[in-house]
């Protein structure tokens, strides 16, 4: 299997390669708008057990010119910050259910989450999933509302 980090040296996504490197099964393609910064973080995953392979992605070039020949079965947008996408802010989903690649992203603005849900039927139809925010702050916020709402009617 084939996934496509995009923002794969930051940070998010480069967290997200640790935790996928010992999968032998995977080929994780490591995607920003760097090459020479993306094929140096590849030099260092010398231990990983999956092929960690350098690309060249920028979110605001022609995405479907770019993700064609890379052909991943899934895209993980680690790019961010998602609140600054802008118009056209959807454009990777819509190449990604276009070229039948599924989709998820670290997103945490409320604006950009909320706007992804109009991209379900599409993806459905296509037998793809696109799930956004992901990241682990959602998840903390949820539990931390769930517990202070303990008791409350």
């Amino acid at each position: 299997m084939k996934i496509l980090i995009v923002g794969g040296y930051g940070s998010f996504g480069g967290r997200i390669i640790e935790l996928l490197e010992n999968e032998p099964r995977l080929t994780l393609i490591v995607a920003g708008r760097s090459l020479a910064r993306a094929d140096a973080y590849c030099k260092n995953r010398d231990r990983a057990v999956a092929r960690v392979v350098p690309a060249l992605f920028d979110r605001d070039g022609d995405i479907v010119e770019q993700l064609s020949p890379l052909r991943p079965d899934i895209l993980i947008d680690a790019s961010g910050p998602f609140q600054a996408y802008g118009e056209g802010r959807y454009r990777l989903i819509e190449a990604c259910i276009d070229q039948g690649v599924n989709y998820l992203d670290l997103a945490d603005g409320s604006d950009f989450v909320a706007g992804v849900s109009a991209f379900n039927e599409a993806a459905r139809t296509a037998g793809l999933f696109v799930l956004s925010g992901v990241s682990s702050f959602p998840v903390l916020t949820a539990a931390a509302v769930r517990r202070l709402s303990l008791g409350m009617a």
